[in-house]
């Protein structure tokens, strides 16, 4: 009977055993020609414009911007050479001036206001919706309107306003009215308001809101007689 046997004994044989090869001829130490090179995405770079550059642009705008304006403004004023018109008033007349049974004071005016317009090339479109008060120590006295009308270049223009008004007049207004009728000075304000629109050739330009405030010393308030204006000051505002 045959029996396979080797040398160890009478053991089995050992394993084969089998040995994993590298490329560096089986040594454990890696090539020394091998790098493990880390590898980037590579992202798109975005095209814009910069911060910097943004406000440059933003810069050169305003500049060109204000260079157009002064250059307008410049020409505008070389060309029209434009002047603020005068108002003056002219002479006032008393038509009533009563103190009623309730102790109110009724009163009638009749003012006349030179408006002259000194410009050659601007011409100015008084509207309807104006009003004219005529006040005394504050308290109104009497109202009306000035007439809607146009005034051309280079004009002076006589306005005719018809004021009227009652107005509640109480024992301390009234004594001192009394007092100024005595003395002779007799301090008077007159405001109007008006609606005015430059006209530029046959442009109208954009509505503005005059205002003109009179302060007016006047010798005396009887009606029927001729009112003297001892002294007069002006005040004139435009707003939109």
């Amino acid at each position: 009977m045959d029996t396979d046997m080797n040398d160890n004994g009478g053991h089995p044989p050992n394993p084969t055993k089998y040995v994993m090869l590298s490329e560096n001829g089986g040594s454990l130490r890696p090539p020394p020609y091998r790098r493990n090179i880390p590898r980037y995405q590579s992202t798109p770079k975005r095209k814009g414009c910069s911060c910097g550059k943004c406000l440059c642009c933003c810069c050169c705008f305003l500049l060109i911007l204000i260079i157009l304006l002064v250059s307008f403004t410049f020409l505008f004023y070389s060309y029209f050479k434009p002047k603020i018109p005068s108002y003056k008033v002219q002479d006032l007349n008393v038509g009533a001036f009563n103190v009623q049974p309730d102790f109110s004071l009724y009163t009638e005016f009749i003012v006349h206001v030179k408006a002259e317009n000194p410009n050659e090339k601007i011409g100015f479109t008084y509207g309807k919706n104006s009003s004219v008060v005529v006040a005394y120590s504050g308290a109104p006295l009497c109202s009306g309107k000035l007439p809607a009308f146009y005034q051309d270049k280079k004009n002076t223009t006589l306005i005719k306003v018809v004021l009227k008004g009652k107005s509640e007049f109480g024992s301390g207004l009234q004594a001192a009215l009394m007092e100024n009728k005595h003395t002779g000075r007799i301090p008077l304000l007159i405001m109007v308001k008006v609606p005015v629109s430059v006209v530029l050739g046959e442009l109208h330009m954009q509505q503005i809101v005059v205002e003109v405030n009179c302060s007016l010393v006047v010798n005396d308030l009887s009606p029927k007689k001729k009112i003297g204006i001892l002294s007069s000051k002006y005040h004139v505002s435009a707003s939109l």
